[in-house]
């Protein structure tokens, strides 16, 4: 079932284990990445829900990978997580499109209710 499925990309294995435990809780089908590369090169997206990202990682940064799948899936809604307090850089990624932008450490019961809210908003369109 396309929606639900929760692609994720974070370089922190805590953080991955971390999304992949709390949406697997609500009954999703969760797909991890270490890199944003290893995530383009799997060819995962093409079945998922949304994608949760963080955006600084070394090699591809969240905001290009945001740009790419953007270009490729305009749909796909694309929650971005960041450990490092910018609003800028949080601004620049919902005028380009993010359905969401969270802080890190972020509440479990928050990202939980902003992958629901995408996933149920994509799916009505």
């Amino acid at each position: 079932m396309k929606k639900s499925v929760v692609v994720g990309v974070d370089d922190d294995i805590r953080i991955r284990e971390s999304i992949a435990r709390l949406a697997k809780s609500a009954g999703y089908t969760v797909v991890m990445f270490p890199s944003a590369e290893a995530l383009l090169a799997s060819g995962t997206l093409a079945g998922a829900g949304c994608l949760i990202s963080d955006v600084r990682m070394p090699g591809m940064d969240g905001l290009e990978l945001q740009r790419l799948v953007s270009v490729e899936n305009p749909k796909l809604p694309i929650i971005l997580i960041s450990g490092h307090l910018d609003e800028q850089v949080r601004e620049r990624a919902l005028r380009a499109g993010a359905a969401a932008f969270l802080f890190k450490p972020f509440d479990g019961e928050e990202l939980l209710g902003v992958i629901q809210r995408t996933i149920e908003s994509d799916s009505q369109t």
